[in-house]
């Protein structure tokens, strides 16, 4: 059985690498390298796989994996600048690849290892990425 929980939050970024020229950055990440940054409201799906609990009938409650992703996501990213505000991304570009990849780690941490965890993140209503550990 899987279950989801979906949470959203809002981020600036730019995505470049300091190693690079502004020709480089520029014809690499485009618009997205904009030295004043740029920001999206993320939408981010947790999902969680195992047995139902027979005793709650449950495979999680839902309520446990909201206050996870409010401490560990929504806390730490929300209305932030990634590059300046997260240290988790200080020498990490910020791509959606890369927040998704933060983010399973974190929410791995704090969720129950018997449960498969795979994410989704949307940077915008076309663009998503999708990480299970893997």
């Amino acid at each position: 059985m899987k279950v989801s929980r979906r949470a959203t939050f809002n981020a600036a970024h730019r995505l470049f690498r300091s190693d690079w020229t502004d020709e480089q950055n520029s014809q690499v990440f485009g618009k997205c390298s904009n030295p004043n940054y740029h920001g999206h409201n993320y939408v981010l799906e947790v999902w969680l796989e195992g047995d139902i609990n027979p005793e709650t009938g449950y495979v999680i409650d839902l309520k446990t994996v909201k206050d996870v992703i409010n401490s560990e996501i929504s806390d730490r990213f929300d209305h932030r600048n990634l590059n300046l505000d997260c240290p988790e991304f200080a020498e990490l570009n910020p791509t959606a690849e890369n927040i998704a990849l933060v983010s399973w780690n974190l929410l791995r941490a704090k969720l129950p290892m018997h449960l498969a965890l795979t994410i989704k993140l949307w940077e915008t209503e076309n663009n998503c990425v999708e990480y299970a550990g893997n």
